[in-house]
């Protein structure tokens, strides 16, 4: 009988992915034992039918391992969707000349239930065979049979899949094999250190930049051996920094110094991530160390230099404000003058000592709020705090800022403070001023409201206060004011860029 459609032909590609020459049958010999007794036939075979051959990957009753193809009657039943059932095969056209016929084993009653793979391609037959003519098997031997035949498939389904997972953990292996070595690779090729641990944080490898910079020998920072490497003063830091990471996953990054193979102690910037499975655990860390001696001694130098700069910037704040103080006296005509110019060069003063102290003596404390809105606020407004505190209440937010926005803020401020205590709320002793401080989008909001003080007038032209305080708001901070004059006082809102108060803003 011919094969049907969809038989592969290379039937040898596809019997090879259930693993046939690897052996070890020892449940189909259980099976054809079985199904030899069940049907009390003296032969059982468990065949595989390949292109030339069928193979007997089990057998009893019988000593050839298989014979060809074409006197093969386990061909015909394993096309067949039920059992293919021979009463006597002399007395079939299709098989009376067949030669185990006609000879060994002389065959006469053959039973086969096909075996057929998940994918719907035949492979063979379950059979059972006898020397004497029969008319066929009971309900149950047909039942057992066919039963045994689905347990064959289930045996050699587990080889294929077996075969399948091996051929996979190959093909994975050799992927992590290929992986690691273009990781080594990599990493032996960048200038920088490159280090990994285990989830336990276990250091288990360091690329060849590493030793080439310590000069230590390989292995030998293995494990914990890598935390000797930092100057003792770091070791602790580095270890607290590290076991932080490990515990929370969070991304490791610290500047410690580490010893260099010439016995000297280079800044350095160690940074590791966290690698993550499918299920979110750590499977490993990958880290790097970079040398940044020279960036830090730079630094440190242009920290000095800034130092310095500060220190005679403060200093001509002073002596400017010497001299106005000793042209007045000389000219006391302008004494109202040069004491509001003195004024407010000294809350210039304050202000840049607060963002760029020239030392630290000049810093402000823990507690002062320096990068902060209300922490320069706090400078300006020093003078005007009365017996019971300040007379100006702060409330909302508190904003950070930077050099860039102190020298405007300052002017701003101390005209508003001023022009309060010449004219306004705080002219008058229960006289107060409420600024309030609020995010509005990307602008920070300031309200300044007066109350307590005498009724005043706004004037027909701004003067130079006025001007001043349009140029600091509109000109250097990129923002806008308005001004409403109620009768218990000033009412002023101010609308500032974030980005303008503080560059950081502008990247957050």
């Amino acid at each position: 009988m011919a094969e049907g459609c969809g038989l592969a032909t290379d039937r040898a590609a596809l019997l090879a992915l259930y693993d046939l020459d690897a052996g070890g049958f020892r449940t189909l010999d259980d099976i054809t034992a079985f199904a030899s007794t069940l049907c009390d036939a003296p032969i059982a075979l468990v065949s595989i039918v390949e292109d030339t051959h069928q193979r007997f990957l089990a057998r009893i009753g019988l000593d050839v391992e298989g014979t060809p193809r074409d006197v093969s009657f386990c061909a015909h039943a394993m096309l067949g969707d039920d059992l293919f059932v021979i009463p006597d095969a002399t007395r079939d056209p299709r098989f009376a000349a067949n030669a185990l016929v006609t000879g060994a084993p002389h065959i006469r009653f053959y039973a086969g239930a096909p075996l057929v793979g998940d994918d719907g391609v035949p492979l063979g037959a379950l059979c059972v065979i006898d020397t004497q003519p029969r008319a066929g098997l009971t309900d149950v031997q047909r039942q057992g049979l066919a039963l045994m035949a689905r347990q064959v498939m289930v045996e050699l389904g587990g080889r294929r899949r077996d075969r399948d997972m091996i051929a996979r953990q190959r093909l994975d292996a050799a992927t992590i094999a290929d992986s690691d070595r273009m990781f080594r690779t990599l990493s032996d090729a960048m200038p920088q250190m490159v280090w990994s641990t285990l989830p336990d944080g276990y250091h288990d490898y360091y690329n060849a930049r590493w030793y080439a910079y310590t000069g230590v020998p390989e292995g030998s920072t293995d494990g914990e051996g890598w935390n000797g490497m930092f100057h003792p003063d770091d070791q602790d830091r580095a270890w607290a920094r590290w076991r932080r990471s490990l515990e929370t996953g969070e991304p490791y990054e610290i500047e410690y110094r580490l010893r260099h193979r010439d016995g000297d102690y280079r800044w350095t910037l160690g940074r590791a991530l966290p690698i993550r499975g499918s299920d979110g655990a750590i499977v490993r860390w990958i880290g790097t160390c970079t040398e940044i001696h020279e960036q830090k001694l730079m630094m440190e130098e242009r920290e000095l230099i800034a130092h310095e700069l500060s220190h005679r910037i403060k200093n001509i704040f002073s002596v400017i404000a010497g001299l106005i103080g000793i042209s007045a006296r000389e000219h006391p005509e302008i004494a109202e003058m040069a004491d509001d110019l003195r004024d407010r060069i000294l809350a210039l003063g304050r202000a840049h000592d607060f963002v760029r102290p020239h030392s630290a003596d000049s810093a402000p404390q823990p507690g002062q709020g320096q990068g902060l809105l209300w922490g320069i606020l706090d400078q300006i407004f020093a003078p005007y705090r009365g017996s019971n505190g300040t007379r100006i209440h702060l409330t909302g937010d508190d904003i950070p800022i930077d050099d860039r926005s102190a020298t405007p803020l300052a002017l701003l401020f101390h005209e508003l403070a001023t022009n309060a205590a010449k004219y306004g709320a705080l002219s008058t002793p229960d006289g107060m001023v409420h600024l309030h401080v609020v995010r509005e989008g990307a602008d920070i909001r300031i309200d300044w409201r007066e109350e307590g003080g005498p009724t005043v007038q706004p004037g027909g032209t701004d003067g130079f206060g006025s001007r001043l305080m349009t140029l600091s708001v509109e000109r250097q901070l990129g923002g806008h004011m308005r001004r409403d004059w109620q009768p218990e006082g000033l009412n002023l809102s101010l609308w500032i860029p974030a980005r303008s108060m503080c560059r950081a803003a502008g990247t957050a």
